[in-house]
């Protein structure tokens, strides 16, 4: 991943609605949440969200889809994992003693539903 890439995601999560939006969508799986579901959620107005959205997705970070009258709105867990990836490879730099417990946190069985 090229670093500006890296940079568009974190500077997308550096605001608190937008990473509220984005760990609901995580939460949410890959069925993901209306848009006026998401708004309701995290209690914030339907134009508001949408703005939000929009930087989410333009970072890689979410994907919306139509469904009759409804948009759905779902995390993309490829632009996640590649950021997760590159954190731990570019800033770990392979060093065991800081990359270890980074991935064994990553295997945990609650990272990874069966």
């Amino acid at each position: 991943m090229e670093i500006e890439i890296a940079l568009k995601r974190l500077s997308a999560l550096a605001q608190q609605s937008r990473l509220e939006v984005f760990r609901r969508l995580v939460q949410a799986g890959a069925e993901g949440l209306a848009a006026g579901d998401l708004a309701r959620a995290v209690d914030i107005p339907a134009n508001t969200l949408s703005a939000q959205l929009v930087i989410l997705v333009n970072a890689g970070l979410a994907r919306s889809r139509r469904e009759g009258r409804s948009i759905i709105y779902s995390a993309d867990y490829d632009g996640m994992g590649a950021l997760l990836v590159f954190l731990m490879e570019d800033c770990c730099q392979n060093r065991a003693e800081v990359c270890g417990p980074l991935a064994a946190a990553v295997t945990r069985p609650s990272c990874n539903p069966v």
